[in-house]
């Protein structure tokens, strides 16, 4: 069974997203072993310079970094990265699981993610040119992976 980690930054805030996100993992459980580790996000000033910006993408991309698991194909969620489908998705996780046991989905933080955690990916992913709260973004993910799943196990989640 293929572990699955998704490294994100910040803590579920409200109860809906929190809810939204163990009813995903509580339905992967049949799929993979699926594991939240959360990092530490930093507060900025209400108008932070884009120095301070780029210090605070720096500080978590090194907490990020040291969470990354040996051996992992990793994906950076960013907005530059491939667009798939769901139908694609599945298949890029399928051919993932045929050569590595472990994937780790990285999230950033309000400012994104740091150079070194892009180019640490081994693929970049985005689920399309819109921004969406990081919090928002790791409930998107876990349902894009259980259905992922649900399409490689042709269930009738995905219709």
């Amino acid at each position: 069974m293929i572990k699955i980690n998704i490294i994100a930054v910040g803590k579920l805030k409200e109860k809906y997203l929190v809810d939204a996100c163990s009813e995903y993992l509580k339905r992967l459980k049949a799929y993979a072993k699926v594991e939240i580790i959360q990092i530490n996000e930093y507060k900025a000033n209400d108008n932070p310079s884009v120095s301070e910006i780029e210090i605070i993408k720096e500080k978590e991309g090194e907490m990020i970094l040291s969470k990354i698991s040996k051996g992992a194909f990793v994906i950076p969620m960013c907005i530059e990265g491939n667009q798939l489908s769901s139908e694609e998705f599945s298949k890029k996780i399928e051919n993932i699981m045929l050569s590595n046991g472990e994937i780790d989905f990285i999230i950033g933080g309000s400012f994104g993610l740091s150079d070194k955690v892009k180019q640490r990916g081994n693929l970049k992913l985005s689920f399309g040119k819109i921004t969406l709260p990081h919090q928002l973004m790791r409930v998107v993910l876990c349902e894009q992976i259980y259905r992922a799943f649900s399409i490689m196990n042709n269930s009738k989640y995905h219709k």
